[in-house]
């Protein structure tokens, strides 16, 4: 299939540049696939739409602040890293893979610092276009990350707020907390599993009364979800490995929703992945923990999932395609040209869209 096929129109002053001032104050469209219906809502009605038994899976990874701003040691001229993944780590040493700006001036040997020489690292090798190999100069960089790092923001966020807050500081201090699901426990991601930013405790606990059950899986997510796809066919695009750990327990529960005949509920495409790359069979899932490449367009048979929580996703993007995999592309770019009409929020803080 072709990229083409998953444009669409948006107006930039629709890219949500802020959070809701409440989580659940998000707007929700529902969609119904059997009906081919569109219904609005807002988020904190979700439950008038799940009933006893039906088992809603989230994404516990939390984000970490992976952003760092420094100094080419040589030069005095600025640097930007963004933590990727940790490729080994020693008693004195910790090395990640970054992505890096500028890449093109960052060669094997030179060094970099932050935070006035708080921080230290050294380029150790090329990995990928925009993308090197670093050691740290201290045992767990990761330590440092709350005092000396950043809040990744995806760039649209970034660049609607350059266009909106005319010089003011783009990262906001509440952006640590609206950033982050209230459930998030496993430090990992450079990007919220944004699904889930809509719930709040009160939320979940009405839920829960309700009889609908609260599964968790980890999946760290990494820099494959800001990476536009460029390439025609979208069979030629490769996805970025991304590490997913699923307890034994979510495996049982979703093995026993399935023989009750309820629903699966995905909370974000991030749990998709992950439960679809474990499948073994249809509405089983193996346990543990593995890395998934998995892209999912349409054409993909779904095993495990039966409905799913999600927000507006970009043009020509591998998080529509799973969507309109999910939904059919018709029907989703449909929805989506009437939430622009409707002047719904896209993107990260904005609204979300429930498929049944």
């Amino acid at each position: 299939m072709k990229i083409d096929l998953f444009d669409y129109e948006l107006p930039k002053e629709l890219i949500a540049a802020v959070p809701a001032q409440r989580r659940d104050e998000a707007r929700l469209m529902v969609l119904r696939r059997d009906a081919g219906t569109v219904e609005h809502s807002v988020f904190a009605r979700i439950g008038d739409y799940l009933t006893e038994g039906d088992l809603l899976v989230v994404n516990d990874s939390k984000v970490i602040k992976a952003r760092l701003h420094g100094k080419r040691t040589a030069t005095g001229g600025n640097v930007e890293f963004l933590l990727v993944e940790r490729t080994e780590k020693s008693e004195n040493r910790d090395r990640w893979t970054v992505i890096c700006r500028p890449a093109k001036k960052l060669r094997p040997g030179e060094t970099v610092y932050f935070a006035n020489k708080r921080l230290q690292a050294t380029v150790v090798r090329y990995v990928d276009v925009g993308e090197r190999e670093v050691e740290f100069h201290c045992p767990d960089v990761l330590a440092r990350l709350d005092e000396l790092g950043e809040v990744p923001l995806p760039p649209y966020i970034l660049q609607r707020r350059r266009e909106l807050f005319h010089n003011k500081p783009l990262v906001l201090p509440e952006d640590a907390e609206r950033y982050q699901t209230i459930y998030a426990r496993e430090p990992g991601s450079i990007a919220a599993p944004t699904a889930g930013l809509h719930f709040t405790p009160e939320l979940l606990t009405a839920l829960k009364s309700k009889g609908v059950r609260l599964a968790r899986i980890t999946l760290h997510v990494g820099p494959g979800t800001f990476r536009p796809v460029e390439v025609e066919d979208i069979e030629q695009h490769r996805m970025h490995k991304e590490y997913y750990s699923i307890p034994q327990e979510t495996s049982e529960a979703i093995s026993a929703t399935k023989r009750q005949g309820k629903r699966v509920v995905a909370v974000g495409t991030t749990v998709v992945r992950a439960l679809e790359s474990a499948a073994i069979a249809v509405g089983e899932v193996r346990s543990g923990s593995g890395t998934t490449e998995l892209m999912i367009a349409p054409g993909y048979q779904f095993k495990i999932i039966d409905a799913l929580i999600t927000n507006f996703h970009l043009p020509r993007s591998t998080l529509l395609m799973l969507v309109c995999a999910f939904a059919g592309r018709e029907f989703i770019l449909s929805a989506y040209r009437e939430a622009v009409e409707q002047r719904y929020r896209f993107f990260s803080y904005g609204d979300a869209m429930l498929i049944l």
